[in-house]
């Protein structure tokens, strides 16, 4: 390979994508948009539950148990109303997503001692949603039921009930529990996925549409040139966007960066090499810009979102699914991001996914290579 002829190559590109100015605000604003809206949009926390309540007791136990609601950070009591049906239409028509209708007896079976019973409902459209609010009020309820209990028992003099079990819980990655902290880091990978693979899955197949590839076929440059100068000019766009979506995560949204930079960076530059080689794969296996682009999309953003545990957990997939993920480098990057980001862990815990994203990255280049060749041929 010749270095000269490689940089020749190099510099062309640049000089094209200089001169496409559209293509290239996109390539450098894309990433930033796609951080900030769904990075401030994609929320996995369940906070703020709309409620209605319906107090049939109106007695002072019912109002403590309905301040306990309203004084709690995971629900939002959007009303009162004065029958079931009431309830009912809220929840129908989503004002609410969670009723509760305290019956008449409420107060004398609590203060008498017997067992009171509170009615939750709950819409269980979005059932993700649905049992996380449900846990919610359920540890809530129990919370307050246990509180009454240790007053009844002293004033009655017992010494207080003990529980049988003491769980101390202590959360040490993600220590606060924020979405965000989970899904900016893999929301890096998709982007850096999908703008790779988007900018490389064009150059070669517009090569063809303008008639230029002709011209490049004509001159001494060799395929592996040809695909390593063209890779090298898309590399410095995807450095760019890379670096920026890490100091977006770190600055804006105030992910903790508990890990090695240089670890990220140097792995970050290995998988955007893997991406920007399928996307030239892909370009040299086509001669059409749109059959190059629904490709490109095709097999970058849908498995980088839905198959790499970005969002949906790839142990609860079906084993047919969890076998399907091995092949696509996303998961393995997904896996680095977090792990650096929240765990602070090295090369130690992260080599295979590592070097499974080298093989990748050498695998893909060397098939770009040998399909250009075949082009040329």
């Amino acid at each position: 390979m010749s270095y000269s002829r490689t940089v020749a190559v190099l510099r062309k590109e640049l000089l094209h994508i200089t001169r496409d100015a559209g293509s290239l605000t996109l390539a450098l604003l894309l990433p930033f948009v796609m951080l900030l809206l769904f990075g401030y949009a994609l929320s996995l926390d369940v906070d703020q539950i709309p409620v209605v309540v319906f107090d049939h007791s109106r007695s002072p136990e019912s109002r403590d148990l309905i301040r306990e609601f309203s004084g709690s950070r995971y629900f939002n009591i959007v009303d009162y109303v004065e029958t079931d049906k009431a309830v009912d239409y809220d929840i129908d028509r989503s004002k609410a997503l969670l009723g509760i209708v305290i019956p008449e007896r409420f107060s004398e079976d609590l203060l008498s001692g017997r067992e009171t019973k509170v009615q939750i409902l709950i819409d269980g459209s979005d059932s993700n949603t649905a049992s996380i609010a449900l846990g919610y009020a359920d540890a809530l309820t129990r919370t307050y039921a246990a509180g009454l209990r240790a007053k009844a028992q002293d004033k009655m003099g017992a010494p207080p009930m003990k529980a049988p079990v003491d769980a101390r819980i202590r959360v040490i990655y993600n220590e606060d529990l924020q979405s965000k902290n989970f899904i900016v880091p893999g929301l890096i990978t998709v982007i850096i996925m999908i703008i790779s693979a988007l900018l490389t899955s064009l150059t070669i197949a517009r090569e063809w549409e303008q008639g230029t590839m002709e011209q490049l076929l004509s001159t001494p440059v060799r395929p592996i040139e040809l695909v390593f100068g063209k890779l090298a000019a898309y590399f410095v766009i995807g450095l760019f966007d890379m670096i920026a979506c890490l100091v977006i995560a770190v600055t804006v949204f105030s992910v903790p960066m508990k890990g090695s930079v240089l670890l990220l960076f140097a792995t970050s530059c290995i998988f955007l090499f893997g991406a920007l080689s399928w996307g030239v794969f892909i370009s040299a296996s086509v001669r059409s810009q749109l059959m190059a682009y629904q490709l490109g999309t095709l097999t970058s953003f849908l498995p980088a979102f839905m198959l790499s545990g970005f969002i949906y957990s790839i142990d609860n997939m079906p084993f047919v699914i969890q076998l399907l993920t091995r092949i696509f480098p996303a998961r393995y990057f997904v896996t680095i991001s977090k792990g650096i980001f929240l765990k602070g862990v090295g090369v130690q815990a992260l080599w295979t996914e590592i070097l499974l994203l080298i093989v990748y990255a050498a695998f893909v280049f060397v098939m770009a290579s040998r399909k250009m060749r075949q082009k040329v041929a």
